[in-house]
């Protein structure tokens, strides 16, 4: 029997983790509950989670610092949550690396079909990164993919191959990339890109396009073939610099 997709929830109101846990179980997901910062930490650690539903206000550190020590380890797939009315600042969250947020309360059915999309999105068919970084000629990638110099953009199983190495790479920072680099040179306003990789809820904070494109810029250097554009006061593209 395959194991079972593991999700850790951190959230010190046990009413509202144990209402998530139930809607969890039922769709098959074996979860594990904690109330504080520190224990989540320590738990992540020993529980190995696919997925992390992360409270922002928590007693001792906060989700804020959660994420922070998580992503120092990990790329595992979090979803920060977060009460109406409460200070978030969501460019924060994914600026620390949290693939996604909720505001409570939510609709059990909503956070369902929001884990299951980040836990697809971040299922990968190839080995460990670490085992891609010592093979120096990497296979010709399969599936549906885009390809330029010392780049391959694998959309079938979400992976980035840079100058031989794989990359490790949040869901959303994918798609950004991926669609860019599918419609090269073509220009995109934040406002297009917000509404086709994050959907209507996310419109109208166009700060978020930045953060991801100045995250993947850290990744992938300007190559003397390609580059991550700005075309200033409208927004970006994949620019092919020898078609200029």
């Amino acid at each position: 029997m395959a194991e079972k997709t593991k999700i850790l929830i951190v959230d010190d109101d046990n009413n509202i983790a144990e209402l998530i846990a139930l809607y969890l179980t039922k769709e098959c997901y074996d979860t594990r509950i904690v109330g504080d910062g520190e224990e989540a930490v320590k738990q992540f650690a020993e529980y190995g989670p696919d997925l992390v539903l992360l409270d922002l206000m928590l007693p001792g550190i906060d989700g804020y610092e959660v994420c922070r020590q998580i992503r120092k380890t990990s790329d595992t797939p979090i979803i920060m949550l977060s009460a109406k009315g409460e200070i978030f600042d969501k460019v924060l969250g994914l600026e620390l690396g949290a693939d996604d947020y909720m505001m409570k309360p939510f609709d059990s059915k909503e956070l369902v079909a929001r884990v299951k999309a980040v836990l697809r999105r971040m299922r990968q068919d190839n080995p460990p990164s670490e085992n891609l970084r010592d093979t120096p000629h990497p296979a010709e990638p399969q599936g549906e993919y885009v390809s330029y110099a010392d780049l391959v953009i694998n959309q079938t199983n979400y992976s980035v191959t840079y100058m031989g190495h794989k990359l490790e790479m949040p869901p959303k920072e994918f798609e950004l990339l991926f669609y860019l680099a599918s419609h090269p040179n073509q220009v995109f306003t934040r406002e297009q890109l917000l509404d086709r990789i994050w959907g209507y809820e996310y419109v109208g904070d166009t700060r978020t396009v930045d953060v991801h494109i100045k995250r993947l810029r850290e990744k992938l250097h300007d190559h003397e073939e390609w580059r991550l554009g700005t075309v200033w006061g409208i927004g970006y593209k994949f620019e092919l610099k020898n078609q200029l």
